[in-house]
């Protein structure tokens, strides 16, 4: 379905972000970027639809050469795929349903979305989809009283409002919290699986890629290092990917990481005479 061949980015500063990726991403599979930061994860799949322009290489999604495209050609291409952003991209003045339907800008236009004139069969595919992932409560509230997994959320059935063959994902729980990150990451594989979707999600949490990706691509500085199935993450490899670390320690607490306050100015009283006069109270 999506296929990189030799793709790769090079900025105007001579850093080269991206090195000769080689991808093929078949349809329904749910493929997870992993890597440190500055690997080149966010660049991989904006070059995808063209947010950053590759600097070589072909990107083909359902045969159509993507690196070719432009003006209403490239608008159209991208109709096909759906962007979900790690800091949510809503306009937080609108509502829940406005914010869902600027999902149609793509085929009504700028101008009839600007006068919120939409088809009313988008209309009704909002009102289903946001009932699908869990907010038909919030329809007519404004986006920035939502929290960070509702605003989420909206962003999710925004995307799937464009019916989009492709899902292109980043990093979806990077500002979330451990319950609320595992809940957007099994919406989005269910919602995959129900539509026979393919998605390329950037995640920096290895866990949540392991139990909700059918495969892992490990990047690190530009370079596929590593390409194959969650259960195929051994410790070597994660230190492939990131570098060395005791990937199979769980860590132990630090049980005098927390001192009382008071109990620390005493020491300090006891240990420099100066800090004794008024310091404690």
């Amino acid at each position: 379905m999506l296929t990189l061949s030799g793709v790769g980015k090079r900025y105007p500063t001579g850093d080269r972000a991206l090195t000769d990726i080689e991808l093929t991403l078949p349809k329904g599979q749910v493929m997870a970027l992993i890597g440190p930061s500055g690997a080149g994860k966010s660049t991989l799949i904006r070059c995808v639809n063209r947010l950053v322009e590759p600097t070589q290489g072909s990107i083909r999604l359902e045969g159509t050469e993507i690196t070719q495209l432009s003006g209403h050609k490239l608008r159209q291409a991208r109709r096909s795929m759906g962007m979900i952003f790690q800091e949510y991209a809503l306009i937080d003045r609108l509502t829940v349903m406005e914010n869902v339907l600027s999902g149609q800008l793509g085929y009504v236009g700028f101008w009839r979305s600007f006068l919120r004139r939409y088809p009313q069969e988008a209309v009704v595919e909002a009102f289903r989809l946001l009932a699908r992932v869990g907010l038909p409560h919030a329809i007519d509230k404004r986006a920035d009283a939502l929290s960070g997994g509702q605003r989420q959320r909206v962003g999710i059935a925004r995307a799937l409002l464009q019916s989009p063959k492709l899902l292109l994902v980043d990093e979806p729980t990077a500002s979330l919290d451990p319950k609320t990150s595992r809940q957007i990451m099994r919406l989005i594989r269910e919602l995959c699986a129900e539509r026979d979707l393919a998605a390329i999600i950037n995640i920096h949490d290895v866990t949540l890629a392991q139990q909700f990706a059918d495969r892992i691509v490990g990047l690190r500085a530009g370079e596929i290092v590593f390409d194959g199935l969650p259960s195929e993450l051994t410790s070597e490899i994660l230190t492939t990917i990131y570098g060395e670390e005791d990937w199979d320690t769980t860590p132990e607490p630090m049980e005098d990481a927390v001192v009382d306050e008071r109990d620390t100015k005493l020491r300090l009283a006891s240990a420099v005479p100066e800090f004794a006069a008024g310091s404690v109270r």
